[in-house]
């Protein structure tokens, strides 16, 4: 499906006072001091917060059983009152549920769900399925020394208010070396790159015609993302990209340089695989696995200018 195409996607009504919106767990539990200061923030922002029945279950490295998660997910989707979905952190699991979504509910009533790393795996299932416009952003918790609370500030103003978010590039970012010239417009998708990856030949959505968002924070190094982009080369998914934009890719500092990579470091693995689709890539977005995380909607309009060195992004909700 040409995600540049006249099918509308869904986006949820503005928040107002009042509304009522509901915590949950898709991935790993939560501490507990955590989700308290979110449902703090929110409450501040005049919300009604809800936290979901299972969100401090345990199950291994999981919140709870993947029945009583996805449960607690599908409950929200179609309480006609709960007017917004946060995901109280990311880790591990989301992929376990995705198709056990009930995306009918959330055709029948729109409302953004928000979160980012493993949470791109709800995101990517949510626009393949019923075109839902999301949010990658972070749950609200301002921290007891107040230090997220511009990240908790950005998720509001995405959620509360129908302005375009703008994401500057930020030349101190490891990605900000990767630039192709050029300007692009199309849906945004995308999200952690891992995520991405794992949703190859299951529930990843067509890329054609889209602005093509990846962020990702290190793991085993370098070769994982040179292996997650060619597996999406050779799958075909990048075919029909439009433009790609990068945030952060934490934790890759320490490469530069290394004799034992040849020199390389992470803008020489995304340089030497983006570089060859011939589209615009815009390089260094603060926007990732970093401290204060912007909040960037997905599955609406998007323009990357190397130029300005911008991405500007229609609202997830109107």
């Amino acid at each position: 499906m040409d995600t540049s195409g006249n099918l509308p996607s869904y986006r949820a009504p503005r928040l107002r006072p009042g509304d009522r919106v509901r915590i949950v767990a898709p991935a790993c539990p939560p501490g507990r001091e955590h989700v308290a200061r979110g449902v703090e923030e929110l409450t501040s922002w005049g919300l009604r917060p809800e936290v979901g029945e299972h969100v401090f279950d345990q199950w291994g490295y999981m919140a709870g059983r993947d029945e009583d998660r996805v449960s607690d997910l599908n409950s929200a989707f179609r309480d006609p009152g709960v007017r917004a979905v946060f995901a109280a952190m990311g880790g591990k699991g989301t992929y376990r549920i995705v198709d056990d979504l009930d995306t009918d509910a959330l055709r029948r009533d729109p409302k953004p769900v928000v979160g980012f790393s493993d949470i791109t795996h709800l995101h990517l299932a949510l626009w393949a399925r019923c075109r839902l416009a999301c949010l990658h952003g972070p749950f609200p918790d301002p921290g007891d020394d107040g230090r997220g609370s511009v990240s908790a500030d950005a998720v509001r103003r995405a959620l509360m208010t129908t302005e375009p978010v703008v994401i500057r590039r930020d030349a101190g970012e490891a990605t900000a070396a990767v630039t192709v010239e050029g300007t692009a417009t199309g849906v945004l998708l995308g999200g952690n790159l891992s995520a991405v990856r794992t949703e190859t030949g299951a529930g990843l959505p067509s890329l054609e015609g889209a602005i093509l968002f990846l962020e990702h924070q290190r793991g085993t190094g370098l070769g994982e993302v040179d292996r997650a982009l060619t597996q999406l080369t050779r799958a075909g998914a990048l075919e029909g990209v439009r433009g790609v934009a990068l945030g952060q890719f934490i934790g890759f500092e320490q490469d530069a340089g290394d004799a034992t990579l040849g020199g390389w470091g992470i803008a020489d693995i995304l340089r030497d695989r983006l570089t060859r689709l011939g589209v615009p890539v815009l390089g260094g977005l603060p926007a990732g696995h970093g401290p204060h995380p912007p909040s960037i909607p997905l599955g609406t309009r998007a323009t990357i200018d190397t130029a300005e060195g911008t991405l500007t992004v229609q609202p997830a909700v109107v």
